[in-house]
């Protein structure tokens, strides 16, 4: 779409910019914003996200996307231009990629947030910074409560920079809001998984699903007894959308996430068993998955009160609910070819 017919499709809508709005949150994002008669601009350099994933919004007249990278100030500065709302989404994600790329992982998360608040400083818009559950660190304090105290790894583990630069993320934002007033939140995600998620940087449910439908073993890194809390991106969506629209000055940092705990061993279980599969479970160490000496949080299980207090958010989503989508989808591609 031009950008002329783009414009005037979008008079009097709410106008978002999305970054990373062609990977796989950011384009749930994108279609459930434009369902709502939103505008939204989606820049993605296509890292990790796909068109693919957003081929069918592509037509909409109030979508517009953009292949560049955020780091591109210019491109970033005349897309804010056009926008209200800032939900900055595009980082380094997974463990493999963050392990095996651990200066584009820095300097992605950091840089590239520091670049999206300068922009949206510039110009007024509220922002929306996507953090993590990697933040908690080794937290043994059960549920994680958005301000706890916070235990990282040495910095000689690469596996640990991810969680400290979306910190600095937060500070950043943070400190926006604190010394210019930018309207600022924070979303620590918990595990979002639905359909459109890649396996490629170590996703765990894209992988068992995959491995299930097609009878092979599913892959669990370590002893499979580390539990986590999966939600359903259609819910955090929804999270967000609300929190976007909020009538507060900011500097809010909230957890977004599901209470329904599951061990990687019975979610391999759970997995076999919706997609009906003879697939056994074959168990390999943490060095042999990533790096020697790699270390993981045993349990992630959030705290949300203050999301549910501030919006009247709580998740609609069962893990198998989400599991089943995820199975019919996974296996539509498998029936076409595509996966």
């Amino acid at each position: 779409m031009n950008k002329k017919s783009y414009q005037n499709a979008c008079e009097g809508s709410t106008r978002y910019l999305i970054t990373g709005g062609a990977g796989f949150i950011g384009s749930h994002l994108a279609g459930h914003l434009l369902d709502e008669n939103s505008r939204v601009i989606a820049i993605d350099d296509l890292s990790t996200g796909s068109v693919e994933n957003i081929r069918h919004i592509l037509n909409n007249p109030r979508f517009q996307f953009v292949r560049a990278d955020i780091m591109n100030e210019n491109v970033l500065d005349r897309l804010a231009s056009e926008s209200d709302t800032i939900i900055h989404l595009a980082a380094a994600v997974g463990v493999k990629l963050i392990v095996g790329k651990p200066v584009h992982t820095i300097e992605t998360n950091i840089m590239g947030t520091e670049v999206v608040l300068k922009t949206a400083l510039r110009y007024g818009c509220r922002i929306l910074i996507a953090s993590t559950s990697e933040v908690y660190g080794k937290g043994s304090r059960i549920p994680f409560e958005e301000n706890d105290d916070v235990l990282l790894g040495p910095t000689t583990k690469s596996r640990w920079a991810y969680a400290a630069s979306k910190m600095v993320d937060e500070f950043l934002g943070l400190a926006y809001h604190s010394e210019f007033g930018v309207n600022m939140t924070a979303m620590r995600f918990f595990n979002t998984i639905g359909t459109r998620q890649t396996g490629q940087y170590g996703m765990v449910v894209p992988t068992f699903v995959r491995q299930a439908l097609r009878n092979e073993p599913l892959t669990v890194y370590g002893d499979g007894s580390q539990s986590r809390c999966f939600c359903d991106v259609r819910d955090v969506i929804r999270a967000v959308t609300v929190l976007s629209k909020l009538d507060n000055p900011g500097g809010t940092v909230v957890n977004i996430g599901s209470r329904e705990e599951i061990s990687i061993n019975d979610l391999a279980r759970m997995v076999i068993k919706i997609c009906n599969s003879k697939s056994d479970i074959n168990y390999i160490s943490y060095d042999k998955a990533y790096a020697p000496g790699f270390e993981d949080m045993q349990r992630r299980v959030p705290d949300i009160r203050r999301v549910k207090d501030l919006i009247g958010w709580e998740p609609r989503y069962s893990l198998e609910q989400t599991l089943v989508a995820i199975r019919d989808h996974e296996a539509e591609k498998l029936a076409s070819g595509n996966l």
